[in-house]
């Protein structure tokens, strides 16, 4: 059982850091409810949790949480002296305190923290942010909470808008190609319907024009052809006249 818990740990873990650039070591942000509850169920909170994520880890707060705390007074005086153990780290509300839960929100919008809390109303505002890791104790078992449903419309979002729009390059990349293509196969053609030099073959003279006369000596012949004819008709007249 512990075995599948842990896997399915690594799995949410892996979900976060391929999507989210969570990187180790993950900085676990503790309020005091969730020292509280491990107050209650004798719960070591960094032995527990470093176990459970198999990784390295940091364990932080802030002035908010602290403050919010002591001002409860003696029912969380235990869980006040546990959360004060941890790494304080800068808010922004050090002049003017907040309540713990928007501490921690304002905190996360700027870093990567895992949250760990039993406070249900932080935890639902927060299941309703791309992003957000929490951490809780049931009994004494910690629980790494699987990606919420914004978590996982986000990433299914931008893995298809990444999708499309290499799709798009794509297509765009092959359009390009086949305008140069096309562009190529316009010069050649256009090179190719330029001037041609005429056909040898069709400039030679076939047997038939080498075997014609020109005009001009057919002319002469056939006016020779008539002079002589004349002559000959004058000659016979004058032999019928002598006669």
């Amino acid at each position: 059982m512990k075995i599948a818990r842990f896997k399915k740990a690594h799995k949410t873990l892996n979900f976060f850091a391929t999507n989210f650039e969570y990187r180790e070591p993950y900085q676990i942000l503790v309020d005091a409810t969730f020292c509280q509850i491990a107050l209650q169920n004798k719960v070591i909170i960094e032995e527990q949790i470093k176990k459970y994520f198999q990784s390295t880890i940091k364990l932080v707060t802030t002035q908010c949480v602290i403050l919010e705390a002591e001002s409860l007074g003696s029912p969380l005086a235990g869980a006040t002296m546990i959360v004060k153990k941890f790494h304080v780290h800068k808010c922004g509300h050090e002049g003017a305190p907040v309540p713990a839960s928007q501490c921690i929100k304002s905190m996360t919008k700027c870093g990567r923290y895992v949250v760990a809390s039993q406070d249900r109303s932080l935890q639902n505002s927060l299941r309703k942010v791309p992003g957000r890791i929490l951490l809780y104790l049931h009994k004494a078992t910690p629980v790494l909470e699987e990606p919420s449903e914004a978590s996982k419309k986000y990433v299914s979002k931008k893995s298809h808008k990444s999708l499309t729009s290499g799709l798009e390059k794509h297509v765009e990349h092959l359009k390009q190609i086949q305008t140069l293509q096309n562009e190529k196969l316009y010069n050649k053609i256009k090179q190719r319907k330029g001037p041609k030099n005429p056909n040898p073959l069709s400039c030679k003279k076939s047997a038939k024009q080498k075997a014609r006369k020109p005009n001009s000596d057919i002319s002469k012949e056939s006016k020779l052809r008539e002079t002589s004819k004349q002559h000959m008709q004058k000659q016979k007249r004058k032999r019928i006249k002598t006669s």
